[in-house]
């Protein structure tokens, strides 16, 4: 158990490293342009790519992320490459402040999600997830979604969204459905608005 938490925590700082890519991508914006910032996005998704391909096709080890792999994703594209596809779409899609919370919302809560769960979760809402690990996502991407957010409408929108996403997926991955539905949901609230 305490491995196992240790493991999680692990895989959750990788995911905060998005953090660095929306702050060079918001450099690049600011000072050159979408496009240039969703070209930078799209060398950095070509270079995970190619990782992923001497990982796959030719059985390469990478010696630090191999530590993070789960079982069920060894013979699968690592979380990074669906993350990364998701942060391209929602940046070139949605408005700006929708597409960072999604972003953020999918980094916090799904972290939220995972480590309430796995220390505190004991009763099962669906498959393997936990009432404790949805709420602490549902608070979690609340507050994410009021740090960036203007409307309350999209925030609860976006979080519910989000969360429910999270708690019904196991075998899709929950970085590329997470960021594309609740940024969705949120675009066409502010839509409606």
């Amino acid at each position: 158990m305490v491995w196992g938490l240790f493991h999680e925590i692990g895989r959750k700082i990788i995911h905060i490293t998005i953090l660095i890519v929306l702050i060079i991508y918001d450099v690049i914006q600011n000072s050159y342009g979408k496009q240039l910032a969703l070209l930078f996005l799209v060398a950095l998704l070509i270079f995970f790519l190619i990782l992923e391909y001497f990982r796959l096709e030719l059985g390469w080890k990478m010696p630090f992320f191999s530590k993070f792999i789960r079982p069920k994703e060894q013979n699968k594209m690592y979380g990074v490459i669906y993350f990364l596809s998701a942060t391209i779409i929602s940046l070139a899609v949605f408005d700006y402040k929708i597409a960072l919370a999604a972003l953020l919302m999918t980094t916090f809560g799904d972290m939220a999600a995972a480590l309430i769960g796995k220390r505190y979760g004991t009763t099962l809402i669906y498959r393997n997830k936990t009432w404790a690990g949805f709420l602490g996502e549902l608070g979690t991407n609340l507050v994410v979604g009021f740090f960036v957010l203007d409307s309350i409408y999209v925030i609860l929108g976006m979080a519910l969204v989000a969360t429910i996403v999270e708690t019904l997926v196991d075998e899709l991955d929950d970085n590329l459905l997470i960021p594309i539905f609740s940024g969705f949901a949120g675009q066409i609230i502010l839509f409606s608005l």
